[in-house]
């Protein structure tokens, strides 16, 4: 359905990764694009897809919105290979528009599955800060909490023991340094799809390398905060992304 509203155009559009065509929602202001947001979905095919509403949460006038589908999913070519060649999809859309828009700020914001899309991708990008919400850190404690996904692990990825370097490879905290961008963690007490040890583990190994990072545990909520805990999820994610902006002038 064509989408309208006065401060953006909306596209669905198409780029070049590894010799597939890979789609992507995107939200353009007709002013100046001053802040670049790249929201990383979670779920797979229908579930979790990328929606307007979703991506008008963290625009402003100047602000372009864009959510990549991966590979597979929603009309781009491919397969989805969870967390392997999923992630150029992420590094090639960055570059495409850093290279349009080299002085805007680039903030990535990865949800529930996007979490680890993020955290494998987002220290080797020129983006100014990450904020991972509700969202996946570590792959093993997703193939021991969620009994329901492990099918789909086991056929995507493997199995923990006996597919042991395809999970390693998969392990974002290794390659995370003191230098790597800002991180906020945003993540809901009572979520049942990705358990809040999830976030307390990353938050610890962060503090352990050294990263700069903050924390918002909303923690009578689950992986979707209720509309009243959503505005304040979204209003400390605004003044994050602000911040880090301030402080890079």
């Amino acid at each position: 359905m064509p989408i309208e509203i006065a401060t953006h155009q909306f596209d669905e559009i198409t780029y070049d990764v590894d010799h597939l065509k890979v789609k992507a929602l995107m939200m353009t202001p007709y002013s100046k694009v001053n802040r670049i947001v790249v929201y990383l979905r979670g779920g797979k095919g229908q579930v979790g897809r990328v929606r307007a509403a979703r991506l008008m949460q963290f625009a402003n006038e100047q602000t372009l919105v864009v959510g990549p589908y991966y590979r597979g999913n929603n009309g781009s070519e491919g397969k989805d290979e969870f967390y392997r060649g999923d992630l150029n999809d992420v590094t090639e859309l960055i570059r495409i528009l850093h290279s349009k828009y080299p002085n805007a700020f680039i903030h990535m914001i990865g949800f529930s599955r996007g979490g680890l899309q993020g955290l494998l991708t987002f220290q080797d990008l020129p983006v100014d800060s990450y904020i991972i919400w509700g969202g996946v850190s570590d792959i093993h404690l997703m193939y021991e909490e969620r009994v329901d996904l492990r099918g789909m692990l086991r056929r995507m990825v493997g199995h923990p023991k006996k597919d042991h370097e395809a999970y390693e490879v998969r392990e974002a905290i290794q390659y995370i340094t003191p230098q790597s961008p800002p991180i906020l963690i945003v993540h809901g007490g009572k979520d049942k799809q990705v358990g809040i040890h999830q976030a307390y583990y990353l938050e610890r190994r962060l503090k352990d390398i050294g990263v700069h990072y903050d924390t918002l545990y909303q923690m009578e909520e689950g992986h979707v905060p209720r509309p009243f805990a959503l505005k304040e999820t979204l209003k400390y994610i605004h003044k994050w992304m602000t911040q880090i902006e301030i402080n890079k002038k």
